[in-house]
């Protein structure tokens, strides 16, 4: 079966949600007061509240001249180092000292940044600015250095049910926590019909439910109490399971329980229902990585491609969403040629995944995942290629030499 190769990219930091802060932007060129605006759509900024004018720093010497300033202000210069330096000076005497403050300047000069630096101005942007650029810097200004970095949320969802989306990314947490050592949660969100603790072989718990009913003490201790502990590497958030109560849930809410259980784990699969609500779009939104999970047929073509279009125009500054294709090849189904699909979409396929019964329903009856159950199957090959492109890296650490040393060493300690 096709799989169309990728190159794993490097992996990169994760920019973690700006904090509920006041930003205020005064730009001299239009196109950086565009870029400006755009930085303030970026879904990281959905908690800030920022405000973008024209007019540099003598608009914002105006504006402050009897009101507080903001939490971060956002200045442009396009003046060379004397000029700029001059209006600096101007400014420092309307602007808070615990209101931080950026530059974004037209002169690249190391001496102007060390001036700047020593004058106390959080950060010298030179122009034009990228609005990723631009929020890495604001995001950076509230990190705590001694903090762990904030962990990757990956955001699985099949363009209807039954393709398979849940598997593949219950497949992907555990590799992660085999081939790669991360730690991971795995968050089911389907609250009624929810597979992660069958697929598991795990005892049902309320796990996410309850979490959810208790948001005024969520913390990592509670969620301590509340994950389904796997193995040392891997964790399960798991949902109820039950259609004996209904679980309403707030976007806000699940945010604040993705934020807790990603500043503790490197990596957060959330397992998202095929069910359209203002929290299931939130969450994609939201997620670092999102990967869409189809099968060669007509309503899952229109379903990926609203998914994808709608993704595209709410995430301006990430990648567009991973494609997978799974259960390609079932016997006497018309299907639409993948080559077809991904032209209709724009999107190549990260990876193809043959329908494969036997491989699959074995795993899911005996509770474990397709490496586990048929280790050199394809459908395996696959799974293992794709939690490589995932997790940025060209392959999993080699196993075997470390485990045939620690072999010696144990032998050795025994003589």
């Amino acid at each position: 079966m096709e799989q169309v190769q990728q190159t794993a990219a490097p992996q990169e930091p994760v920019v973690a949600l700006i904090p509920r802060i006041n930003i205020a932007a005064f730009c001299d060129d239009q196109t950086t007061a565009q870029a400006m605006q755009n930085v303030g759509a970026d879904r990281r900024m959905v908690q800030a509240h920022m405000e973008v004018q024209l007019g540099g720093i003598p608009a914002a010497i105006q504006a402050y001249t009897n009101t507080k300033t903001p939490d971060v202000l956002i200045i442009e210069s396009t003046k060379q180092r004397d000029g700029l330096l001059s209006d600096l000076g101007h400014l420092a005497h309307v602007c808070d000292p615990s209101s931080k403050v950026i530059v974004v300047g037209h002169v690249n000069d190391v001496l102007l940044y060390r001036s700047l630096m020593s004058e106390g101005i959080s950060e010298y942007i030179v122009a034009p600015v990228h609005q990723l650029q631009m929020i890495e810097c604001i995001s950076s200004l509230y990190a705590d250095p001694d903090a762990s970095p904030v962990g990757k949320v990956l955001a699985f969802v099949g363009t209807k049910g039954g393709v398979g989306s849940s598997t593949i990314a219950h497949n992907i947490g555990w590799l992660f926590s085999k081939n790669y050592a991360t730690d991971t949660v795995i968050t089911d969100l389907d609250m009624a019909f929810g597979t992660a603790g069958l697929n598991f072989n795990q005892e049902g718990g309320q796990g996410i439910a309850e979490a959810l009913s208790s948001l005024d003490r969520v913390d990592q201790n509670l969620l301590n109490r509340l994950l389904t502990k796997y193995d040392d590497r891997l964790s399960l958030l798991i949902a109820p399971g039950s259609i004996d109560r209904e679980v309403e849930i707030e976007a806000e809410a699940l945010d604040t329980i993705l934020n807790v259980v990603r500043a503790n784990v490197p990596c957060v699969i959330v397992d998202v229902p095929n069910i359209w609500t203002p929290w299931t779009k939130n969450v994609l939104v939201q997620a670092d990585e999102v990967i869409i999970t189809a099968t060669p047929e007509l309503a899952s073509l229109r379903n990926a491609k609203n998914l994808i279009d709608m993704l595209k125009a709410a995430r301006p500054n990430d990648d567009p969403p991973r494609l997978i294709m799974n259960q390609v090849g079932v016997t006497k189904r018309p299907e639409i040629p993948v080559a077809e699909f991904s032209k209709a979409l724009g999107i190549e396929p990260t990876t193809v995944i043959a329908f494969d019964p036997q491989t699959f329903g074995t795993a899911s009856s005996n509770g474990q995942m397709v490496p586990e159950v048929a280790a050199k199957s394809e459908a395996a090959q696959n799974l293992v290629a794709l939690s490589q492109i995932l997790q940025g890296q060209e392959a999993p650490p080699k196993q075997g030499a470390l485990g045939s040393l620690k072999s010696k060493l144990a032998t050795l300690r025994k003589k």
